[in-house]
């Protein structure tokens, strides 16, 4: 019956890519013959799709970063309409990327191409006056954060769908695999200083800094997919206690005492694995000064999010420096007077996160029910 259906996703970021690579697979399943066209990264490509843009050549971050690059994304983005046209897919996938993904699927909408947005903008926190457009854009919204469904509901009176957090399967799967041998003999602590350039400028060498305090750890980077080692090497350079390692970041964080996370999906994949955190966050001022008018949120990690109180401590802009980073990781590492705590507020976590089925398993299905 799904003979020859095209689908057309579009990811623009690390996190994008893995769940997309998830959603992949779980449509073959649905979809034997699926034909998947792609912007996204190495892992949706080796799912099975074929790869036309890589995210390193899309994620800019903050106001003041997109203006710098307007030209850049404007050409994307005419780019991206052309190869959709050409494809002529039976359904549009957009896949979190808002400030991309909402014009395309605005202009798709109007070429009469069904559209479905997978892992919903972040609307409640910033930007309510994106819903009307997305309601009449999206045919379809599937949700990923228990909240979000009541919200879209309540404050927009639009029946949405939660499919749970594609997160729950990726950790559930690895914590399922062997124990690897120990990347160090020291207690580990991570460092997950993000994955894009710009933003591992600001937060590592912060990071590196709260190293010196706690010479009896091995500080280890989780080094960003994509991103050439020699990047690290400069940051590293009179450290004794740090090192780095590529596409290691769940084996590191596995194996950790406790970690320094930048926001964003991460905050919650440290969560998920029980380890205890601190957040980090640092941006470009003129950014962060339109953000914090704009934003109408009391936390910016998503586990303080969802759980809806200060789960982990949150440092941001200038209370983001070593002294503060160092006192709050002092009060997590083992005997420290907030780690019991936060480990009882992660099974919370965790348990409000839990569902039947996988989320991309769940999100597959919703699609081809849409298109059938």
């Amino acid at each position: 019956m799904y003979e020859l259906m095209k689908y057309y996703i579009i990811a623009g970021e690390a996190s994008g890519d893995l769940h997309g690579s998830n959603l992949i697979l779980a449509l073959k399943r649905q979809d034997a013959a699926a034909d998947i066209r792609c912007w996204g990264g190495d892992k949706m490509q080796e799912a099975g799709a074929t790869l036309i843009k890589h995210y390193r050549d899309l994620a800019f971050m903050g106001f003041a970063e997109v203006v710098l690059h307007l030209r850049t994304i404007l050409r994307n983005l005419r780019f991206c309409k052309e190869d959709i046209l050409s494809f002529q897919p039976d359904v549009l996938i957009l896949i979190d990327y808002p400030g991309f993904n909402l014009r395309v699927a605005k202009w798709a909408k109007a070429q009469k191409i069904k559209v479905i947005y997978y892992i919903s903008p972040q609307v409640w926190a910033w930007k309510e006056n994106r819903v009307p457009d997305m309601k009449k854009s999206i045919d379809r919204l599937i949700t990923i954060l228990p909240f979000e469904k009541k919200y879209f509901k309540e404050r927009w009176n639009w029946e949405v769908d939660y499919a749970g957090h594609p997160l729950m399967e990726e950790i559930n799967n690895f914590l399922l695999s062997p124990l690897e041998a120990p990347l160090s003999e020291k207690p580990v602590i991570a460092l997950l200083p993000g994955s894009r350039k710009q933003e591992i400028r600001k937060k590592l060498p912060v990071m590196l800094e709260v190293s010196r305090r706690f010479p009896d750890y091995q500080f280890i980077v989780a080094r960003a997919p994509g991103l050439e080692s020699s990047f690290y090497d400069s940051f590293l350079e009179g450290y004794p206690n740090v090192s780095a390692f590529s596409g290691k970041t769940y084996l590191i964080l596995r194996q950790a005492t406790a970690a320094m996370v930048t926001s964003g999906t991460a905050t919650l994949e440290t969560a998920l694995l029980g380890i205890p955190q601190v957040v980090c966050y640092k941006g470009n001022e003129i950014s962060y000064q339109i953000a914090k008018r704009l934003v109408k949120i009391r936390y910016i990690s998503l586990v303080n999010l969802i759980l809806n109180q200060e789960a982990v401590k949150e440092l941001i802009q200038n209370e983001f420096n070593a002294q503060n980073v160092g006192d709050e990781l002092s009060m997590i590492l083992p005997g420290g007077t907030k780690r019991e705590k936060i480990i009882q507020d992660y099974a919370v976590l965790k348990t409000s996160l839990q569902s039947e089925a996988t989320a991309s398993s769940t999100a597959a299905k919703m699609i081809v029910e849409e298109i059938k």
